[in-house]
């Protein structure tokens, strides 16, 4: 199924995240029940006026279904569950992973995607390549290591929870110091960023977006 502008209000195309575009990007995770970290995450955590992102939330890892992840989508690997919550309509940045990261849905939320791949060798990345997905609420899906990816965008200007499962220490403040070819794009423990000018973000960012800054609802 494609929504677009005319049925939601976009003008751009948004996908629904079973077409078969989102199948090199991710996948919808099946046979894990995510009812009660969808209603944790609905009701125990913030929805501020901007975006919010926590890595790793004790009452979201409290729950039966982090032993389940821990299981069944990461090998026996330790993980972590925070969320990313808020309101957002554009792309701002794009960062990838050295391992795939789980979107629970607790909302209706759309995520930006490109491919990793596309990447020049001087870390520069056209926005036009990117391509953008319906996750309706209750839906989990994995996101793919390669899978270029940031904060979801809400529906229409709502706002959006959104649970976000990573092996343990992701997103972690860093040890050391980073500078040098694709070194230069680490931010955090296992993220790698590229941001766009319009995209207010650290001085320190690498800045590497070409195209427009893209909007969800225009």
């Amino acid at each position: 199924m494609i929504f677009i502008y005319t049925e939601r209000g976009y003008d751009m195309t948004i996908y629904d995240v079973t077409d078969e575009k989102f199948k090199k990007y991710g996948r919808i995770v099946q046979n894990i029940d995510f009812s009660e970290l969808v209603d944790a995450i609905n009701e125990k955590t913030p929805l501020p006026d901007g975006v919010a992102y926590e890595p790793s939330v004790a009452v979201l890892e409290e729950l039966p279904v982090y032993q389940e992840l821990t299981k069944k989508t990461y090998g026996e690997l330790a993980i972590e569950i925070g969320y990313c919550n808020g309101h957002n309509e554009l792309l701002n940045a794009v960062e990838y992973h050295r391992s795939s990261e789980i979107n629970v849905a607790a909302t209706d939320a759309i995520l930006i995607l490109g491919s990793q791949q596309d990447i020049t060798d001087d870390f520069t990345y056209d926005t036009s390549l990117m391509e953008a997905f319906f996750v309706p609420a209750g839906t989990a899906v994995e996101v793919y290591a390669t899978t270029l990816h940031y904060a979801p965008c809400g529906v229409k200007g709502a706002g959006f929870k959104v649970g976000i499962v990573l092996p343990k220490g992701t997103n972690y403040l860093l040890d050391d110091d980073h500078d040098g070819w694709e070194d230069k794009l680490i931010t955090a423990k296992n993220k790698w960023l590229i941001g766009h000018p319009e995209g207010g973000l650290d001085a320190n960012a690498h800045i590497g977006l070409i195209g427009k800054n893209l909007n969800v609802n225009e």
